[in-house]
């Protein structure tokens, strides 16, 4: 995959066009390691799309033919490399954003599910489409699909592994805006660009608060919100954002 840095935007670019940017092993490892390597002192955002008329048709069949192995080196392979995308994906201290330049299927659709935003193309197909080489979602769908979709939809989804339009996608949430093609790089521009003039820090600090939290009880959600809370109190950005609203101007956070 190509990786580019550029004003603060960290670009990851899959680059297999030639199989519609599938998944080997190999690719979600570094993948992985790139989301890894994303610091707030650095980059504002991570942009994952993909080269060509795909954003990614998920993992590599031919790779999946020719693999033998039991069920525990299963396990191990599968935990060090698209389960560690969506440990770093959901972690990461800046936001992800998915520009679905084309069909997003399989862990495609997943890696959507997982970032933070997704803008797509209107001539995108999405498809939970594991079921059809007899997998159940993985790089964190079955976790992910049912809060965004909701339960019934999710089931639908991952049992039928159908495909369905960029349209439907974003009304069923897991998309926030579809475009024209044209339309697509602009559209992401403009998000990037109020991202960078929020403080990212802060972003980072409420993005970790939604997703320790989404598993919690109330009692210990409002806990854990308050503990990262007060860390948000002690921080330059809320400094500034105060004294920026008391001088009546814009923030100038770092």
């Amino acid at each position: 995959m190509d990786v580019t840095d550029d004003d603060g935007i960290r670009t990851v670019t899959f680059d297999r066009p030639e199989v519609m940017n599938a998944f080997t092993t190999d690719t979600a490892e570094e993948l992985a390691d790139v989301l890894a390597e994303a610091d707030a002192d650095e980059h504002d955002a991570v942009v994952l799309t993909g080269e060509g008329d795909a954003f990614s048709a998920g993992g590599d069949v031919q790779s999946m033919a020719e693999r033998e192995e039991t069920t525990e080196a299963a396990y191990e392979r599968i935990t060090a490399t698209f389960g560690r995308v969506v440990e770093e994906a959901l972690s990461a201290p800046v936001p992800i954003v998915a520009k679905v330049n084309g069909d997003a299927v399989g862990a495609g659709l997943a890696i959507t599910a997982v970032s933070d935003f997704a803008y797509a193309v209107d001539s995108a197909r999405f498809g939970c489409a594991f079921v059809r080489v007899g997998l159940i979602p993985d790089t964190g769908g079955s976790f992910l699909l049912p809060r965004i979709v909701g339960l019934r939809t999710a089931k639908r989804l991952a049992f039928t592994g159908e495909y369905f339009g960029a349209d439907e996608a974003a009304e069923m949430g897991l998309v926030n805006e579809v475009v024209p093609d044209e339309q697509l790089d602009p559209a992401v521009d403009d998000l990037l660009d109020t991202l960078q003039e929020r403080p990212t820090r802060t972003i980072g600090l409420a993005k970790r608060a939604i997703h320790e939290n989404m598993g919690k009880g109330w009692r210990e959600a409002a806990d854990y919100e308050n503990m990262v809370q007060s860390q948000a109190y002690d921080t330059p950005e809320h400094e500034e954002g105060v004294a920026a609203f008391l001088e009546g101007r814009d923030p100038e956070f770092e």
